[in-house]
């Protein structure tokens, strides 16, 4: 057995190639990844480079310096677009169309053929999409197989179902998640060790039919304050809005707030403006005029664009998991507004260290309070950062992982 972490050896499966470091999902693999590897693991990674998340390196076989700590990489191209075709066609197979979508010979040939050529300890796979190459592993290694589910993917889906009005859609959409649900509960023995994202989740699991080894891990932060801002800046008050919005929960919330909300808060605060920036933005949403609101697509710097606002917004109406931008921006010091869903698995307090908001009325009185009282809104930032320091530090979370990893090698 290896010693702390000297000497073994991870295989980190991802669907997207982790860089650059921006959405929730490659912020919860590069807060493993990195700490692991400080810890003496040997930690190697075989990414999906999809046609939804292209990575394109300037030259092939170099990786950016931000992955420096793997030990080594390789990337499988997979073709993950959504078609109608295949949807529709999904309506006569007994397979999860969500699931489905990531299924590649490629990528399971290129796994197999590694794990032939080196012996792993750990094979660690990031979300349930991965789950269809648990045969894969099994057929080839010995490693023992990590699930980090980093949400309850079922219930996502069918939380996002339930905003939707009857008709077709909705229908459909919860014929697809049926399915989901069904593998995603046949998966439940099938992994040596189950990381979840939080205490809620893990239950969650267990109530699906879940009996084996659990472990819950929310992500971890390494955390640095926003710098002051510039002296012509610190009149003005603005409230940003990020998130990649091909993420179906962040294109839900802010279709809801920007209908919902938003007139009455130009209303209440007419001088309040709104700036939205995200990944995939879609092309309604950067042609759209909506008084007060500014949308600029991908923003270049994450933390800089949160960094220039005194508040984050986050309308989440279904979801699962833990929101990584939530607590990226509370590492960072900023007030985070956010509904109560929004903030499942965060154990942050009203008005203490972020706003609460859960329809119309409530967001306005929120962003009446921050707009009104700076100071205390400064007060809520300090605590907050030193919420996510205390609960959410990565090599503590890292460490916890480690210890696990240890006790299912010697089964």
């Amino acid at each position: 057995m290896p010693d702390k972490g000297f000497g073994m050896k991870v295989l980190q499966l991802t669907k997207k190639f982790p860089f650059p470091v921006k959405d929730g999902e490659t912020v919860a693999i590069h807060a493993i990844s990195k700490p692991l590897t400080g810890l003496g693991a040997q930690v190697c990674l075989l990414a999906m480079n999809t046609s939804k998340h292209p990575f394109r390196p300037e030259r092939e076989g170099e990786w950016p310096a931000g992955l420096s700590h793997y030990r080594e990489i390789r990337k499988v191209a997979v073709d993950n677009e959504i078609r109608l075709v295949d949807a529709f066609c999904n309506l006569f197979s007994t397979t999860s169309y969500h699931i489905s979508r990531f299924y590649s010979r490629d990528y399971a040939e290129a796994l197999a053929g590694w794990l032939r050529e080196e012996t792993f300890d750990i094979v660690h796979l990031e979300t349930l999409y991965l789950a269809s190459y648990i045969p894969v592993v099994r057929a080839n290694s010995k490693a023992r197989i990590v699930m980090r589910a980093h949400n309850v993917e079922s219930e996502i889906w069918e939380r996002i179902a339930a905003h939707l009005p009857f008709g077709p859609k909705r229908g459909y959409l919860r014929y697809l998640t049926a399915k989901l649900d069904t593998f995603e509960r046949a998966m439940l023995g099938q992994y040596d060790l189950l990381v979840a994202i939080t205490e809620r989740d893990l239950d969650t699991f267990h109530c699906m039919g879940f009996n084996g080894r659990g472990l819950a891990l929310p992500v971890g932060f390494e955390w640095k304050p926003c710098p002051p801002p510039a002296e012509s800046d610190r009149s003005a008050f603005s409230i940003g809005f990020i998130g990649s919005l091909d993420w179906a929960p962040n294109l839900e919330g802010l279709q809801w707030f920007l209908k919902e909300v938003w007139p009455k808060v130009r209303f209440a605060l007419p001088e309040l403006t709104l700036e939205v920036a995200g990944r995939n933005m879609p092309e309604w949403l950067l042609a759209a005029r909506i008084p007060g609101v500014c949308a600029i697509g991908e923003a270049p710097d994450a933390q800089a664009f949160m960094c220039g606002h005194q508040v984050m917004l986050a309308p989440l109406l279904s979801g699962g998991g833990i929101r990584v931008k939530i607590l990226e921006g509370m590492a960072l010091g900023k007030v985070v507004l956010s509904t109560s869903m929004g903030l499942e698995g965060i154990p942050a307090r009203d008005r203490e260290h972020v706003l609460v908001a859960d329809d119309p009325d409530q967001f306005v009185e929120q962003l009446r309070f921050a707009f009104h009282n700076q100071k205390e809104l400064s007060e809520i930032g300090v605590r907050a950062q030193a919420l996510v320091a205390a609960d959410f530090g990565m090599h503590t979370l890292a460490n916890r992982l480690l210890e696990v990893y240890r006790d299912i090698l010697l089964l």
